[in-house]
């Protein structure tokens, strides 16, 4: 796959805001662990390898366990997520498949018993903000680096 364009090179006065809101996001006081499960799981739904690729490396060194990222696309079945982590990946699916959610009741109430009300709002920009940085990626097609090398047929 070959990339388009480097939107940070062509027009980086409209993409400084977006950096900033990133900046405010992180800093914002949710959990850097939440929030990195956040934008993995965004990413996977949208099929972003660049922010994937990105997003796991930072969380596996910052203590992240190589079993809850590999679980997180079925994190529903799976018993590794706090109650409260699983009410924010209910909210990110639901914000990131806008179109087929409506953003339900449900997975809004969900938040309640987890999140105040500014955290919530801290929350769903951080979603918004993932999916912003997918679309660019994607659209742009951002390549992730490459570190995984094939065998070769002498090496097997």
């Amino acid at each position: 796959m070959t990339g388009r364009i480097n939107p940070y090179i062509v027009a980086p006065d409209v993409v400084r805001p977006l950096m900033d809101l990133e900046a405010s996001v992180a800093d914002s006081g949710l959990e850097h662990s939440l929030i990195k499960l956040v934008k993995t799981r965004a990413s996977q739904i949208n099929g972003c390898g660049y922010c994937i690729h990105m997003h796991t490396r930072e969380a596996r060194g910052a203590g992240e366990s190589e079993e809850r990222l590999y679980m997180l696309s079925a994190w529903r079945e799976s018993s590794l997520y706090t109650d409260r982590e699983r009410a924010a990946l209910a909210w990110t699916e639901s914000l990131t498949l806008l179109a087929q959610t409506g953003a339900p009741d449900a997975d809004y109430d969900g938040l309640k018993p987890h999140f105040s009300d500014e955290e919530i709002v801290k929350l769903t920009l951080l979603i918004g903000t993932i999916n912003v940085w997918n679309r660019i990626a994607v659209g742009f097609r951002s390549q992730h680096p490459r570190t995984w090398k094939p065998m070769t047929a002498a090496a097997a």
